[in-house]
């Protein structure tokens, strides 16, 4: 079926052959689909939608529209992705503490954009390290520690990249069968034997309602069982931050410190990152429930922080950053705290906006181009429900000079509000199993 045909068949509302499909991803990487075509296409996806069929169809088109990684590995090949939040460093956790389970991990992830941050920017937080590595390097980094967290190449899933830039354009970014597909192509081009999906819902999720985060997880579980990738998926609160910190050093710090066996610092991120190691962990076979105790095990004993560290190392980054991390992350110069105004409960927080005071203050990117200061950020935020008294700390700011400092206070007071003690969500939400 050529671009037109098809792109006529989803106005009508119909559901083309999956083949057609296929062959319009492999068009968008090859360029014989027009911008235009490409563009018509992404409006009609929105409009009608493409059927269940028709999104696996697209999710493993850009999948194979360029390079896929095969692995022959004495364990599985697993990975997780999340939606974006605010605080969210599970992934930087995770891998490591897989890795020392004898799970392999090449996962490939992104940088920040909006109010999210992103985990290749905050492992850049470490001195000399780059996340940009070849093919040949990736394999090796996962062949000998366990996990690999780099950037993509231009290779992996070249229609999505191309796709996604002309729906940026068109007002057609928000479609869950786009969306899907897009997150999937790059994910299982990784050649992964199970994933896991966290599906962030809340005030600093781009998903404010369960409804929406719902929908979009059955959509990402369904495609992913249907590409042939045993998938599943939790709904996790994001109502307020997951880590007390939010920037890049600032959550590599308290990365860190987990790791270093510190999990009061940050319990909420150690407990999600338990429950969705474990649940991957099953994916591939293992009994409902032992996972949890291999990958809290691999946080406390210190496996994990042996792993991150190499992985660091192998990255560029310093050599001795398991026992001397302090010296290597920056600081910024200017740091102090935003403190309650009055007593009460922290009755509520805007995520989005915490995330956004951010970016103002040089963490993260209003466009691609920007370059990111890793020093800056957030630390120490109270917790959802906590009883404050005027006076005591909201939170710590990070900031290169007073007024950008004196800038993100007025924004995080507007963002934290005090009041009467709030109705507190389960971490994890629901689960999607496939």
């Amino acid at each position: 079926m050529r671009a037109a045909a098809l792109i006529a068949a989803l106005r009508r509302g119909e559901r083309p052959p999956a083949e057609a499909v296929r062959g319009f991803a492999a068009g968008l990487a090859d360029g014989s689909v027009s911008d235009a075509q490409a563009g018509a296409f992404a409006m009609a996806v929105c409009l009608n939608g493409l059927g269940e069929a028709g999104r696996v169809a697209l999710t493993e088109g850009m999948r194979d529209s360029g390079d896929r990684l095969a692995w022959s590995l004495p364990g599985p090949v697993l990975d997780k992705h999340s939606t974006g939040g605010v605080g969210d460093c599970v992934s930087l956790l995770l891998a490591p503490a897989l890795a020392a389970c004898g799970v392999y991990v090449p996962m490939i992830s992104g940088r920040g954009l909006g109010h999210t941050g992103g985990t290749l920017d905050k492992l850049e937080a470490v001195p000399g390290l780059s996340t940009q590595v070849d093919e040949g390097r990736l394999r090796e980094i996962t062949r000998d520690i366990g996990c690999a967290i780099v950037g993509a190449t231009g290779r992996i899933a070249p229609a999505d990249k191309r796709l996604y830039a002309i729906r940026d354009v068109t007002g057609t970014v928000d479609s869950i069968d786009l969306i899907t597909a897009s997150i999937l192509s790059k994910k299982l081009a990784a050649g992964l034997e199970g994933l896991v999906l966290d599906v962030k819902v809340g005030s600093g999720a781009f998903m404010k309602t369960e409804d929406e985060a719902r929908a979009l997880a059955q959509a990402l579980v369904s495609t992913a069982n249907g590409a042939g990738c045993p998938t599943a998926a939790f709904l996790t609160d994001m109502d307020q931050p997951l880590a007390p910190a939010l920037g890049n050093a600032t959550e590599m710090a308290v990365i860190m410190r987990v790791l270093s066996g510190e999990r009061h610092v940050a319990p909420r991120l150690h407990d999600l990152t338990v429950s969705l190691g474990g649940r991957l962990l099953a994916l591939a076979g293992g009994a409902e429930g032992e996972g949890e105790e291999k990958i809290a095990h691999a946080i406390a004993s210190g496996a994990a922080l042996e792993r991150f560290a190499r992985m660091l190392h192998a990255l560029g980054g310093p050599s001795d950053m398991a026992e001397n991390w302090q010296a290597h992350l920056p600081r910024a110069a200017v740091i102090r705290e935003a403190k309650a105004e009055s007593d009460g409960h922290l009755a509520a927080i805007d995520g989005e906006a915490l995330g956004r005071a951010v970016v103002g203050l040089g963490g993260g990117r209003k466009v691609e181009s920007d370059v990111i200061d890793p020093a800056v950020g957030l630390t120490g935020v109270a917790r959802l429900g906590a009883k404050l008294s005027a006076g005591d700390p909201l939170l710590t700011i990070h900031a290169r000079d007073a007024a950008e400092a004196e800038e993100a206070e007025r924004a995080v007071r507007a963002a934290m509000t005090l009041g009467a003690a709030p109705d507190l969500s389960d971490l994890v939400r629901e689960r999607i199993d496939p």
